[in-house]
C-alpha cells in the first residue's frame, strides 16, 4: 500500500511538472510534456478561438496530409521519427513545417527527466540559439512566425481510438471521454509540450522514455521514434540537435494557403 501511494505521488509530481513547464521559466532541470519552465505559466497571447471548429482545415495552420519521416542528428547519431499526419494533421504539420524552416537546428534539450523513473527528454525552445538567454528561461519560448511577428500556437489535437477525426482544444477529461487515444504515450512516442492551457503548444516537443499512459488524452502525440531510440536514451541536458531534416513525405505538407484557408 505504501509503495502504491509513493508511486502515485511520483506520478502526480511528474504530471505537475508538465503543466508547470508550459510557457514559463524557472526550474530548467525538471520538465515534462509541456513548455518547460516552472511554477508560473503564461496563457497564449491570444486565444485560438477553436470552439466549434471540428476539422484540421478550419485552422489557419500547416497540415500534414499523410505521413512524413524526420531525421534528427543528435550527438553525431541519427534519430528517425515517423510523423503521423493522418491522425494528427495539425500537430504533425506544425512539426514538419518547423523542421523545414530549420527552427530546430542548433537547439538544445533543456529538460531531461530519468529519475526517479524514466520520463521525458524535452527540447525545441528557439531561445536555445541565443547565448544571452539564461538557462532558467529555456522552456518558456516558442516559434515566432516571421510573417506575423507573433508566436504560433496550435490547438491540442487528440484523436480517440475508433473516431473519424481528432477532437480539438480540450483534453479527454475536459471532453468527458472514456476512450483511449489512437496515438498513445508508448516508449519512443513524440508529443508536443504545452502549459496548462490546452492550446499553448508551439515548437517544444518531447520524447517518451518509457510507456506513460497517464499522459494519454492530455498531451498530443504526433509520431514515434522508429530508429535511434538508443540515442534518445543517452541524451543529456544541454545536448544539441545539430540538424533536423525531412527525409520523406514533404509533399504531404500543406500550408494554410494551399488548403484554401484564409
Amino acid at each position: 500500500m505504501r509503495l502504491n501511494i509513493r508511486r502515485w505521488l511520483i506520478l502526480t509530481l511528474m504530471i505537475g511538472a508538465l503543466v508547470f513547464s508550459g510557457c514559463t521559466a524557472s526550474d530548467p532541470a525538471s520538465s515534462e510534456p509541456s513548455k518547460s519552465g516552472s511554477a508560473e505559466t503564461a496563457s497564449p497571447a491570444s486565444s485560438l478561438e477553436a470552439a466549434g471548429q471540428t476539422g484540421a482545415a478550419d485552422f489557419d495552420l500547416p497540415i500534414l496530409a499523410g505521413e512524413a519521416t524526420v531525421e534528427l542528428l543528435i550527438n553525431g547519431s541519427p534519430v528517425v521519427i515517423q510523423v503521423d499526419g493522418e491522425n494528427a494533421p495539425i500537430t504533425a504539420g506544425n512539426f514538419v513545417d518547423l523542421v523545414q524552416r530549420n527552427v530546430y537546428d542548433g537547439l538544445i534539450f533543456h529538460r531531461v527527466i530519468r529519475q526517479p523513473e524514466p520520463f521525458v527528454v524535452q527540447g525545441g525552445d528557439p531561445q536555445g540559439k541565443d547565448p544571452s538567454v539564461p538557462a532558467e528561461r529555456l522552456g518558456t519560448g516558442g516559434f515566432i512566425d516571421p510573417e506575423t511577428g507573433n508566436q504560433r500556437y496550435i490547438p491540442l489535437e487528440i484523436k480517440p481510438a475508433g473516431a473519424d477525426s481528432p477532437i480539438y482544444s480540450q483534453t479527454f477529461e475536459m471532453a468527458r471521454l472514456a476512450e483511449s487515444p489512437l496515438l498513445t504515450h508508448t516508449r519512443g512516442a513524440v508529443a508536443m509540450a504545452r502549459s496548462q492551457f490546452p492550446d499553448s503548444a508551439s515548437s517544444q516537443f518531447y520524447f517518451a522514455l518509457a510507456d506513460l499512459p497517464f499522459l494519454d488524452g492530455s498531451y498530443a502525440v504526433f509520431g514515434y521514434v522508429t530508429a535511434g531510440m538508443e540515442v534518445v536514451d543517452q541524451i543529456q541536458q544541454g545536448d544539441v540537435i545539430t540538424l533536423a531534416t525531412v527525409t520523406a513525405g514533404l509533399d504531404n505538407l500543406k500550408t494554410a494557403s494551399s488548403t484554401g484557408a484564409e
